[in-house]
């Protein structure tokens, strides 16, 4: 979770990337309520859910608020709540009032109607974190990157133990099916876990980000197999947390890829119970983004690295964190120390790792 000082400097950084001199700041994040117009115009952003990870709410709305009103405009920011129709409802209301430029975290293809009736209006769409079909822009990490990130530190927590991956049973853990990001983690982490020698997985759960659920499907899949599971590839921090309770549940320690570097990811990562996650909780994400809308709005073209499916995409480099370099993100003023280590046993563990 960022702090709000590192907000502050987030905003400024977005000011000396485009070369705005002079800035302001609001102490609250956005509101359809509290959205009043300024001089230059309203940036409308759809945020999906709190539940599939908490990055939406404690990362993604401050920075982007923060951000683009310290550039002189007014940032409606909302979120659908995991409801398509609230996401509907969303759309239509902020492009009634009025939009200079829209980003949206598209749920469950929710966005692309929403986007169309932008298009519709001349109001340029930035796609963020998730694909969509008819964004301008295309702003997010390199999925299937972070999928071979993920699966890779499964496979060296094997080597690390002398294991065989070829022989070991591996389940794999996705995210929502209609989530157009989860299909290149997939194919990314199961790239380095074939490579490393699996011929296939011992078995897929449904794909969810609802924690519970991924829990339970994968409890079940558990059961199956009766309990013979040697790693688990999982998608995202917050269903790695239901997964290890599960493990924790039965006595079992294997290694668990994660993603968002979470509170929750990295106090699993510290404890041992995680391989690793892919910090993609921090700002760089909507700072991005930030930047890209931006140049948008004052008629310039944004760099961008490739194009995926036609659409521009912007591509932020994600970071692999290990129990050994979540100091750093202590040290950039991503996490608090104070939120990490809570209890006896993660003192212990921070004191090891160097976290303080």
């Amino acid at each position: 979770m960022l702090r709000r000082s590192s907000f502050k400097l987030i905003a400024l950084s977005v000011i000396s990337l485009v070369l705005i001199s002079g800035c302001s700041k609001s102490d609250k994040t956005s509101t359809a309520s509290d959205a009043a117009d300024t001089s230059k115009g309203r940036v409308c952003v759809i945020l999906p859910d709190s539940a599939s990870s908490p990055i939406w709410e404690n990362v993604h709305r401050p920075v982007l608020n923060d951000g683009f009103t310290a550039a002189g405009y007014t940032a409606d920011i909302q979120n659908a709540n995991g409801d398509t129709n609230k996401f509907a409802t969303i759309g239509a209301q902020m492009l009634s009032s009025g939009c200079k430029l829209m980003l949206i975290v598209d749920l469950e293809g929710a966005g692309i109607q929403v986007a169309a009736k932008a298009k519709a209006q001349g109001i340029p769409v930035i796609a963020l974190d998730r694909p969509m079909v008819g964004a301008d822009y295309f702003v997010s990490y390199d999925n299937f990157k972070i999928g071979e990130i993920q699966g890779q530190s499964v496979v060296d927590a094997l080597v690390e133990q002398g294991k065989d991956v070829s022989k070991m049973n591996v389940v794999y853990v996705s995210g929502d099916p209609t989530d157009g990001t989860v299909k290149l983690l997939h194919d990314g982490a199961n790239k380095a876990l074939t490579a490393a020698g699996l011929v296939k997985p011992a078995g897929e759960t449904q794909g969810t980000w609802d924690g519970a659920k991924a829990g339970t499907y994968f409890e079940q899949m558990y059961t199956k197999l009766k309990g013979k599971v040697d790693a688990v590839w999982v998608a995202n921090d917050t269903n790695a947390a239901a997964v290890i309770t599960i493990l924790d549940k039965y006595g079992k320690k294997v290694p668990v890829s994660g993603q968002d570097s979470t509170d929750a990811g990295l106090q699993n990562v510290l404890l041992g119970k995680q391989s690793a996650t892919v910090n993609t909780a921090g700002h760089a994400e909507p700072l991005a983004a930030i930047k890209a809308g931006l140049d948008i709005l004052a008629g310039n073209v944004p760099a961008y690295t490739e194009k995926q499916d036609g659409v521009p995409f912007i591509k932020v480099d994600p970071q692999v964190v290990h129990a050994d370099n979540v100091k750093e993100l202590i040290a950039s003023g991503q996490v608090l120390a104070a939120n990490l280590c809570t209890t006896a046993e993660l003192k212990v563990a921070c004191t090891k790792y160097g976290v303080s």
